[in-house]
């Protein structure tokens, strides 16, 4: 990908890289549509994103030779501590799949669905602390 284009949606995205990282990449997309099903599909961040529920989920990123996924949040890594340990986590909520090994395909559509879940979980308690806002405030 040139960092200076900035692709317009996800097929022009992946259509930038070479045919071995455009392999993986499709087969990434591919994983997190089925394990999204009714996701947004965006770019944020010169990236694929989805989003669900207006918040973003899940992002990929493809580079020379390996694929990313983002966030790996603290709850995550935790949950994924064993099927996360071969592969290079960063302190910047970054897991990188090498494209020399195949795409786990069953982990991305767990992490998918898991990040969905947060996302979930964080709208709802987003919500209740609103409610609980607006409760307290006594009528006047």
């Amino acid at each position: 990908m040139k960092a200076t284009s900035t692709p317009k949606n996800v097929n022009e995205y992946i259509a930038a890289f070479p045919p071995d990282v455009r392999a993986a990449l499709k087969a990434v997309r591919a994983t997190i549509r089925k394990a999204l099903p009714g996701a947004e599909e965006a770019i944020s961040y010169g990236m694929p994103t989805y989003k669900k529920d207006g918040r973003y989920v899940i992002y990929f990123a493809g580079w020379k030779k390996h694929f990313s996924l983002y966030p790996v949040t603290s709850g995550l890594a935790a949950a994924f501590k064993d099927e996360l340990a071969p592969y290079e986590l960063s302190g910047k909520g970054t897991v990188r799949f090498p494209l020399s090994g195949r795409v786990p395909v069953k982990l991305i559509a767990a992490i998918a669905k898991f990040r969905a879940r947060e996302s979930a979980a964080k709208i709802a308690s987003e919500g209740a602390r609103e409610r609980v806002g607006e409760s307290s405030v006594k009528p006047g």
